[in-house]
């Protein structure tokens, strides 16, 4: 009765959203007891099914006629309070024993969990008490709204539907005037259209969703951005996996501005810092003073990881930027996403309101002022397309690679820098030492040993080669001992998650993408990570048949639901067409160029329409980091743009080079 009840409302118009879920809850909480109930015979289990099978379809075939009513049917779906009255009442009327309504916790205790969670480092103290009177910048007033026609009209929903629906060639990116010179670090260079978005920022445009496609130089164009609008201090918020690499970038291309990254509690963070770097999964420990310190932009980069507006981080950056805009009148206000815009148009709403374009139920004054400059409300049909222009002028840049393919390289190979856990960094420092101890040890008692009036003041870098070569002789790549290829091996176990996430946010962004690795286990660990994220996949390991193999690369070449191929170096590296996807992750370092430029081979070839990008995973502050520094020296590579092989190095010398400069490096030390 309850069923048909809701089933009439919505047939009628009208909402009856607490019902229905009342119902979707009570038909899965009832299909679980079945399926645990033992005491039941298979034909008694199949008739009850059969009858909630019935009410299913029921529900299904009314959220059709609805279709926000599909939103509650999902696990994570917020059960409102109306809905949990009601899913009780049908209980106690049929019969059954509701749960027991869980004890909220008081208000005042929720606060005091918060608080206890939350820290101001000491930095941060000193810099605040440095500059105790930090004025708020009230310089530009916000619009005003001379019109009203629009009032008490419901716009977030017609808005999210003329993404949903564009009309065909409808713009997805703000018209961007022509580029100016900029002064930049000496031997870099902009291209074409990062110009184009710096010369938005000279002209005093402030809010950006910046949803170029990846290896676009989203992050450059965001520093150079702040350099342009003075928006220092910066805040931003990134993704654990790229914290490392933000740190980098700052370095590059902002040289004169100090950098920060917040670990953990914050100890070592410097409150004095022009930009601060923290990740997502720290954020709520700091929300307080960040809100306070007197940023004057935030960049919140992966925005698509904010799309859930009732998740903490979320929530988090929500309060960081309201807090921002009440004590400066325009700050400069950047979402980065390679995200698709046209994807679920319901991830808009958080990044949205982040860059302050809507509120929480309307329209923001400067959205809504060119809402009412269109003359129409929602009842015209010309309203959405100049609703969604509206929008798209408040600063959504769009440019995909082939759009800017003059621009760029058409392969080229960017070093992401990654932090291992804490356990992982102080194992790998520790072989690390182990072996440079051993190098030491093998010098020093070649120098006592050695005969002949020969000898020379400071470093013998004749005999550190040499050492460094017979330790070389003594190693293999086993995976087992201390030696350099053990060690290898180990980062790549460590990294192999780390690069498998961010293959995933590629292939969530920009489409299908090649992941090499050169070891099984590494293939396994991103294998796994994408399973648990429901990311489906193929791959090509040395142990496959050659059927076996043909059909991984047919899966991933003609099923667009396989997001991505895992393989390995020796079994992958030629003779296969990857062309399909331009985005390749290694996740583990080769030992000559020619190893990893075969790899890269296997999408950037004859056919490929796209600029192919290597994102190479370097293990930051470890060896894995010199080692890509050596490789590069040793093949020519310029700029980190590839032009083709120069010339094979053997991978001796890059083993040999890397325990020459960490047997240098410990001699240096120790004086």
């Amino acid at each position: 009765m309850r069923v048909r009840e809701v089933e009439t409302k919505v047939q009628r118009g009208e909402v009856a959203a607490a019902g229905f879920q009342a119902i979707a809850l009570l038909v899965r909480e009832e299909r679980a007891a079945l399926n645990a109930d033992t005491s039941l015979t298979a034909a008694q289990r199949d008739g009850q099914l059969k009858r909630l099978d019935g009410i299913a379809t029921i529900l299904a075939q009314t959220a059709a006629r609805q279709p926000a009513l599909f939103t509650l049917l999902a696990d994570d779906a917020d059960v409102s309070d109306a809905a949990r009255r009601l899913k009780r009442e049908m209980e106690i009327a049929g019969g059954r024993e509701p749960e027991p309504v869980p004890e909220q916790k008081p208000r005042a205790a929720v606060d005091t969990e918060r608080a206890e969670r939350r820290v101001v480092p000491q930095s941060v103290i000193r810099a605040q008490m440095a500059n105790p009177f930090m004025t708020p910048d009230y310089q530009a007033a916000p619009p005003k709204l001379t019109e009203r026609r629009l009032a008490g009209w419901e716009l977030i929903g017609p808005l999210l539907n003329a993404f949903e629906h564009p009309s065909p060639g409808a713009s997805s990116c703000m018209e961007l005037p022509d580029p100016r010179p900029v002064l930049l670090p000496e031997g870099l260079e902009l291209m074409g259209h990062q110009a184009k978005l710096l010369a938005a920022v000279a002209k005093g445009h402030r809010t950006f969703l910046l949803a170029d496609e990846p290896g676009l130089g989203k992050t450059a164009q965001a520093l150079l951005a702040a350099q342009a609008a003075d928006a220092f201090p910066l805040l931003a918020v990134v993704p654990n996996v790229v914290k490392t690499n933000w740190a980098r970038e700052v370095s590059m291309w902002t040289p004169s501005r100090s950098v920060s990254v917040i670990h953990g509690d914050g100890e070592h963070v410097d409150g004095f810092a022009d930009i601060m770097v923290v990740n997502y999964e720290v954020l709520d420990r700091h929300v307080d003073w960040i809100g306070e310190h007197g940023f004057r932009g935030m960049i919140v980069d992966e925005a698509h990881f904010i799309k859930n507006k009732k998740s903490q981080r979320s929530q988090h950056v929500l309060e960081i930027a309201d807090r921002i805009r009440r004590r400066v009148a325009r700050p400069l206000m950047m979402a980065l996403t390679g995200t698709p815009l046209i994807n679920d148009v319901e991830d808009f709403r958080t990044i949205w309101q982040f860059l302050g374009w809507i509120e929480e139920k309307q329209p923001g004054l400067a959205l809504m002022a060119s809402l009412e400059a269109t003359g129409m409300t929602p009842a015209d049909f010309g309203f959405y397309p100049a609703a969604r222009q509206a929008v798209v002028d408040m600063g959504i840049v769009r440019r995909r690679k082939v759009d800017v393919a003059a621009d760029i390289p058409a392969r080229r190979i960017a070093d992401v820098p990654v932090e291992l856990s804490d356990a992982d960094t102080r194992s790998i420092r520790d072989a690390e030492r182990e072996l440079a101890v051993r190098l030491a040890q093998r010098y020093d008692a070649a120098m006592v040993t050695r005969r002949g009036g020969d000898q020379v003041d400071g470093i013998d870098h004749e005999l550190v080669r040499r050492v460094a070569g017979w330790e070389l002789s003594d190693s293999d790549d086993s995976g087992s001992g201390d030696n350099v290829f053990a060690m290898m091996r180990r980062i790549g176990r460590a990294k192999a998650e780390l690069a498998a996430d961010y293959a995933a946010q590629l292939a969530r962004s920009a489409g299908k993408v090649v992941l090499f690795a050169k070891h099984l286990d590494v293939m396994d660990a991103a294998g796994a990570l994408f399973d648990r994220r429901e990311i489906r996949y193929t791959e090509i390991r040395g142990d496959q048949s050659a059927t076996a193999r043909q059909k991984a690369i047919d899966s991933f070449v003609n099923d667009p639901d396989v997001a991505v191929i895992v393989c390995s170096l020796t079994a992958a590296g030629v003779g296969i067409n990857l062309q399909v996807a331009s985005d390749v992750v290694l996740a583990e370092l080769s030992w000559t160029d020619a190893e990893q430029t075969q790899a890269i081979d296997r999408v950037h070839r004859i056919g490929q329409t796209e600029p192919v990008t290597a994102w190479r995973i370097i293990a930051a502050q470890t060896i894995d980091a010199r080692v890509a520094e050596l490789i590069d020296s040793k093949a020519g590579l310029a700029a980190r743009a590839l032009d083709g092989a120069d010339g094979e190095v053997s991978t001796t010398d890059i083993r040999l080079e890397a325990l020459v400069t960490l047997l240098t490096q410990t001699l240096e030390q120790r004086g």
